[in-house]
């Protein structure tokens, strides 16, 4: 067979080129589809992404105090003491304090609602709310302040509510501790066992006070003793100034002991049974609920809780903790 046969018998027809050609621009074709199907999808996914971000910092930008209704209608204004009471907390004096007064600069709050959900927290934090609520009820004396416990009202909790005017709690709310705490670990045993030697270097002989390392100093234990003592007192006296006469004190009030609702009305360490609802419509007269709970912003919060986490992960094991009620 000659040279010019061989080639015109593999050579593709026609028919065979141009379906080759086609299935080239189709398969071309499909690629670049596909390929703008992903961007949009990828633009999509950004733009959703972006306008998560944008809500989050317009909420961490907006007003720190949620005003609601306020200005419009004669309301009971609401302010919330939730979970630990310390620096840096959701539950923290100056935000409480800020709260307060926003409620009392509205001319159309009729009352005033604390709102208490705390196992208590830090003594100082606790005093700056109650000695601000005294305050308030002075210069204030047309708004009543009164007091509503949900869960738990204990401690420091209850160091703020002994300054309103009255309490009203559940009957299985939990009220009481009426104490102060300091909390350590003793790891001395444990180093030996282990055979690690502590070195730790101060100026001053009782800087390291109450070292978990350490054995106990009865100097030192004796002088913690001492500023317990100190801080109970002032709590026992802020709330016999608070309740006054409605106090009916036992052996065993300043001890620590909580109690149910129910047994703090019999003992004077509240006044009746009430919610929020009940309260503003019943005792203040205003039925509507306004809440001036100052909200702290996005990025403070979330700042404030890394510093914590670090705080606490720099800091270790070897801390007492300092005096809570």
């Amino acid at each position: 067979m000659s040279e010019e046969n061989t080639k015109q018998t593999h050579s593709p027809s026609g028919d065979e080129s141009a379906w080759e050609k086609s299935l080239i621009e189709k398969l071309a074709l499909a690629g670049v589809t596909e390929q703008r199907r992903s961007r949009r999808w990828g633009i999509f996914f950004k733009l959703v992404m972006m306008t998560y971000l944008v809500v989050l910092l317009v909420m961490s930008m907006g007003p720190r105090i949620n005003f609601g209704l306020q200005g419009v209608e004669k309301h009971t204004a609401v302010v919330d003491v939730s979970g630990m009471i310390m620096q840096g907390a959701d539950a923290n004096a100056a935000s409480i304090i800020q709260g307060l007064h926003a409620a009392v600069e509205d001319e159309m709050t009729q009352g005033i609602i604390i709102r208490l959900n705390t196992p208590g927290g830090s003594p100082v934090q606790s005093a700056y709310v109650y000695e601000e609520i005294l305050a308030i009820r002075k210069q204030y004396p047309h708004i009543p302040v009164h007091a509503v416990v949900t869960d738990m009202c204990t401690s420091g909790g209850y160091y703020i509510a002994a300054a309103v005017d009255k309490i009203f709690v559940h009957p299985a709310s939990i009220v009481g501790s009426i104490g102060v705490i300091m909390e350590g670990y003793g790891f001395v045993n444990t180093m030996e066992k282990l055979g690690v030697e502590r070195r730790v270097m101060t100026a001053g002989k009782h800087k390291a006070m109450l070292d978990s390392f350490a054995p106990v100093n009865k100097v030192e234990k004796a002088h913690a003793q001492h500023l317990l003592d100190q801080v109970h007192q002032q709590f026992i006296d802020a709330v016999k100034l608070g309740r006054g006469e409605r106090l009916k004190v036992t052996e065993d009030m300043f001890s620590g002991l909580v109690w149910t609702g129910q047994e703090s009305i019999a003992l004077g360490l509240a006044d009746g049974i009430g919610h929020d609802r009940s309260v503003a419509k019943d005792i203040i007269g205003a039925e509507k609920l306004v809440d001036f709970t100052p909200r702290a912003q996005f990025f403070e919060r979330l700042a404030t809780k890394l510093a914590s986490s670090v705080s606490e992960i720099l800091m270790g094991v070897n801390r007492t903790e300092w005096l809570q009620l």
